[in-house]
């Protein structure tokens, strides 16, 4: 019969072993609860961002975009618009910086890849290329890099993908 040191050695241990069993199931629980926030948090945030593409004024830009035949006549219109400081350049840049801020939110961890590339895929690439005349004639090699970073890393993962 162990005598009552030995009895009390017993209970400490089985009580600090269930102890450390709580702990890291409290551990498991709170970063499932981080990471279910994490994901409601993108999931409004993509609502949102999804939402404006809709709104009023981004219509406005997209039909304004829409009515030039080509990346070219869209560049060389943005040009003139931009010389004659007319509300259209304005307007048009809509567009540009709506995909700025997406990449943004991306690239610091706002907003998954994987979300961009359910709902855009093909599509954010076709409109990096449609914009890439009119960009590239902004004279700055670093005008609106996100969305180019963005459309790069869009068309990667669509080439690996097929």
């Amino acid at each position: 019969m162990p005598n009552w040191a030995e009895q009390v050695t017993a209970i400490a241990t089985a009580i600090g072993a269930i102890g450390l069993i709580s702990a890291i199931g409290a551990a498991i629980f709170a970063s499932r609860q981080v990471e279910e926030t994490r994901i409601g948090r993108q999931a409004e945030i993509a609502a949102d961002f999804f939402h404006r593409w809709s709104d009023t004024q981004m219509v406005e830009t997209r039909r304004l975009v829409a009515a030039y035949e080509t990346p070219e006549a869209m560049r060389d219109a943005f040009v003139r618009h931009l010389a004659a400081n007319d509300i259209e350049a304005y307007v048009m840049l809509r567009e540009l910086d709506y995909f700025e801020q997406l990449a943004a939110l991306e690239e610091y961890g706002a907003f998954s890849f994987e979300i961009i590339e359910s709902l855009l895929g093909r599509r954010l690439v076709d409109r990096y290329e449609l914009w890439q005349p009119t960009i590239a004639t902004m004279g700055e090699a670093t005008a609106y890099p996100l969305f180019e970073r963005l459309a790069l890393k869009m068309q990667s993962a669509l080439a690996t993908a097929t």
